[in-house]
């Protein structure tokens, strides 16, 4: 891997997380979030339905090496469903967010003993039982973003908080001003097909200046780091 932006040279994922500290930047009201999307060059954020088949195993490292620098990871239920995550490293939280509470239950996540999961949902539902430990927070009409970024900051301690999609609790989050950096991984693919941009949905935001604060590659494949303006 080398790095294009700043000072060119050879680094790798390691070197490049071991000064990124997102947890000494949390806001008063909610934790610092940063996003972290893989996309094709045509600009599709997956293939075949899901987003793992586009990034290589050098992306899947970045992904692994990112979570540890943040407290929580959060997705969306679309995203839960196609993806079916397992738990996360040290047992970070995973937190969810699914309006109708329509997961996969007998996903990873849910089934192994070790996860700690919260779940912010507009349903009354109750969920069954897992192995993890699973906590619901309930919104009423919808999840409230910002109510929820604040209940993580001040009821659970999340400093900084990864998002790992989909595109349309991203598009949500943008919507609100409630990001603060994006990690971008391009990959050297072509799909062609219909699939989702990493912004999707009704409440998309106004356009968003970035600055670009590294850039790396390695055999085609380029990895950024923007923060927005």
């Amino acid at each position: 891997m080398r790095r294009l932006v700043p000072d060119p040279g050879p680094t790798s994922v390691e070197r490049q997380l071991d000064g990124y500290r997102p947890w000494e930047e949390p806001h008063e009201d909610r934790p610092f979030v940063a996003t972290n999307f893989a996309v094709t060059v045509d600009g599709r954020a997956s293939i075949a339905g899901r987003s793992g088949p586009i990034g290589s195993a050098l992306d899947t490292e970045m992904l692994s090496g990112l979570r540890t620098r943040f407290d929580a990871v959060m997705i969306g239920a679309g995203t839960m469903r196609a993806e079916r995550y397992g738990s996360l490293p040290d047992e970070r939280l995973m937190v969810l967010v699914s309006g109708r509470l329509d997961l996969p239950w007998d996903a990873p996540l849910f089934t192994e003993a070790q996860g700690r999961v919260l779940v912010f949902t507009s349903s009354e539902a109750e969920p069954p039982q897992t192995e993890a430990e699973v906590e619901v927070v309930r919104h009423e009409d919808r999840v409230d973003l910002a109510a929820a970024l604040r209940h993580l900051h001040h009821e659970c301690g999340v400093r900084a908080l990864l998002c790992e999609g989909g595109p349309h609790l991203h598009g949500q989050l943008w919507a609100e001003d409630l990001v603060d950096e994006l990690f971008l991984t391009s990959a050297p693919k072509l799909t062609g097909a219909e699939a989702p941009r990493i912004l999707e949905g009704s409440a998309l935001p106004a356009t968003a200046e970035l600055g670009l604060a590294w850039l790396l590659e390695h055999d085609g494949e380029l990895f950024a780091r923007y923060r927005r303006r």
